[in-house]
């Protein structure tokens, strides 16, 4: 599989109480086109950042990251908001859904900005509506749809676009069990279906799902272990919400 994402020499450092604060430490990772990927660690250790500088929400202090071969480093703030909005598709833990619009009005926001007419715009909401098996729930509102639900609404809206990589923020932590295990079959499907899937959690059992797993102890990759046998899981809770995602 060609190279989707390579990041050599990532750094990452604040400036706090007049010294040096390294959330990422010359980090080097590579993601294969149609990678299943999990990246795990506790709070602190540096997983929040990575994906804000996967996901170009926010730049490293050092080191270069190259995504579908173009160099992100090198980019002007329009250029990146128009990567985030074409190669990214973003997922969140508490969905991020727009409460007064319905379900297809909120798949339809990626596609904003676009130079489509509002039926094409609308046939490809409702075409991602369909893959998560929400087309019955089209003109409902967030609040009449249950968690589960408004997760699948919000991975419709990620996959919108066709990104290139679909990044997802701790996406089972405002979810139970049984429903957990739904959403993360879901992206097992994706996955299946060549979809790139990056999943940031700090839970081993959701880890365990993907075919690849990364763990990082302050800044650094401590572990990358490849799994054969994927198995199933329960839950996870908890983390930092991506900003302007869309933008």
């Amino acid at each position: 599989m060609p190279c989707l994402i390579n990041l050599s020499g990532i750094t990452k450092k604040y400036h706090l109480g007049g010294r040096n604060i390294f959330a990422l430490n010359q980090l080097d990772l590579s993601i294969q086109t149609n990678e299943y990927l999990a990246i795990i660690g506790a709070s602190g250790s540096g997983k929040s950042t990575l994906m804000n500088i996967l996901g170009c929400l926010d730049r490293p202090s050092f080191g270069r990251y190259t995504l579908d071969g173009k160099d992100i480093g090198q980019m002007p703030d329009n250029a990146l908001s128009r990567i985030r909005n074409r190669k990214i598709g973003f997922i969140f833990q508490s969905f991020n859904l727009i409460p007064n619009l319905t379900a297809l009005q909120n798949v339809m926001q990626p596609l904003v900005f676009w130079r489509l007419a509002q039926k094409e715009k609308i046939a490809m909401a409702q075409a991602e509506l369909a893959r998560v098996g929400l087309s019955n729930r089209e003109m409902h509102l967030p609040s009449e749809l249950s968690g589960g639900q408004r997760q699948r609404i919000a991975i419709a809206r990620a996959l919108v676009t066709c990104p290139s990589l679909l990044l997802a923020d701790e996406p089972t932590g405002n979810l139970d069990s049984k429903t957990t295990a739904e959403i993360m079959k879901l992206f097992d499907r994706l996955h299946n279906e060549g979809q790139t899937v990056v999943l940031v959690t700090h839970d081993q059992e959701i880890a365990s799902r993907c075919r690849r797993s990364i763990t990082l102890v302050d800044g650094q990759i401590a572990r990358d272990e490849h799994q054969n046998n994927p198995c199933s899981l329960h839950r996870v809770t908890d983390t930092e919400t991506f900003q302007a995602a869309l933008l």
